[in-house]
């Protein structure tokens, strides 16, 4: 047989890079080429472009990353040049893997780390579907996305959006209700035990402190600075790797001390101890601490604010869990008064009674 290469099988040839290939069959068989990537077009799942005689397929959310790329978002679709244009037919989730600072658009579906599907609601520059407000609940992966919009009281969280705002009327726009119901399945017990009237006497219980923590959802940090560099614990053996004063109260129950950001963090797996300041910037970060706390903590009281409401204990052993002897056995009457005129308002809008022990 010749040693020489045939006029066909040199057609066949294709140079990819420094790398020739041997294709099966010629460049005049292959499918039509889609239109030419360009460097200004953004492309999103499904979109398909041409470039260097090839058709790629855009798996995500890309602009300015020419094929075939780093980061793994185009799909070669083979060489092109004749017959008809791809058509992408989308396999049973067949999604990428999130990956963090990865910009998603509106529709895109992501598989995170957990091995469920999210479904991006809002344009985002690759945040946590797990941490923020940007994503659909997870569903049961098909191919499609749900033909339905996410419902606007997801998991039935028995205070409507409507309640929240006729709670806070003056809140800062830092604490959004999206935030708070993102938070719910870090515990799903959370307002989800007993009677419905159980559920919301926890729900306004939980509200009300978190009023008072925060006068009525307007502050998002301490407001004393003189006492920020006081809660960093130095005995603790992971020390205060974010600064020695950058463990003062924040968000929603005001979280505090670098012991409980470590903890906390832990539980959510968040870097809280490293980044505090994830419960300043982050809506659903915020509320999950709050949440965390009255799940997980005992305090300065016997029990946790969730087992004081659901155990029949009363919302006054919820503010001994918060804050013990300050405010209960006669220390600040004010304050504690304060909390359960809250929480009366919020139960009387919940359209519950507040049962007994209101007081600490």
């Amino acid at each position: 047989m010749s040693r020489m290469r045939t006029l066909a099988t040199i057609a066949a040839l294709v140079i990819t890079g420094a790398m020739a290939v041997i294709l099966p069959s010629t460049v005049a068989s292959a499918a039509a080429c889609a239109t030419p990537w360009s460097a200004t077009t953004t492309y999103t799942n499904g979109m398909v472009a041409s470039r260097n005689s090839h058709n790629w397929l855009a798996k995500w959310w890309t602009l300015n990353e020419a094929p075939p790329g780093t980061t793994g978002v185009w799909a070669d679709q083979g060489v092109c040049g004749g017959g008809t244009p791809p058509s992408p037919t989308p396999g049973a989730c067949n999604h990428p893997n999130w990956a963090a600072g990865t910009n998603y658009v509106t529709g895109n579906i992501v598989r995170y780390t957990n091995g469920l599907y999210y479904i991006a609601e809002h344009d985002n520059p690759g945040y946590d579907p797990i941490i923020s407000t940007w994503y659909w609940d997870p569903y049961t992966c098909t191919g499609t996305p749900p033909s339905s919009p996410p419902p606007t009281n997801p998991g039935a969280f028995v205070v409507s959006e409507a309640q929240f705002n006729q709670m806070f009327p003056g809140r800062n726009s830092f604490y959004t209700y999206s935030g708070l119901v993102a938070a719910l399945s870090a515990y799903p017990a959370f307002a989800k035990t007993g009677s419905d009237t159980v559920k919301r006497q926890e729900a306004a219980a939980f509200l009300a402190n978190v009023n008072h923590e925060t006068g009525g959802l307007v502050y998002i940090v301490e407001q004393n600075t003189a006492n920020y560099p006081h809660y960093c614990d130095l005995s603790q053996s992971y020390g205060c790797p974010a600064g020695q004063a950058m463990y003062y109260g924040r968000g929603p129950i005001q979280l505090s001390w670098n012991f409980n950001y470590k903890a906390a963090g832990d539980a959510l797996g968040l870097p809280l101890l490293t980044n505090p300041n994830l419960v300043q910037t982050d809506a659903s970060v915020a509320w999950r601490t709050g949440i965390w706390y009255w799940m997980t903590q005992n305090g300065p009281g016997t029990m946790t604010p969730h087992n004081a409401m659901v155990n029949g204990a009363g919302f006054g052993e919820t503010i001994r869990s918060i804050n013990g002897s300050i405010e209960c056995n006669g220390g600040n009457p004010g304050q504690v008064q304060s909390r359960v005129t809250a929480y009366q308002q919020f139960v009387q809008i919940l359209g519950t009674t507040a049962g007994n022990n209101l007081y600490c």
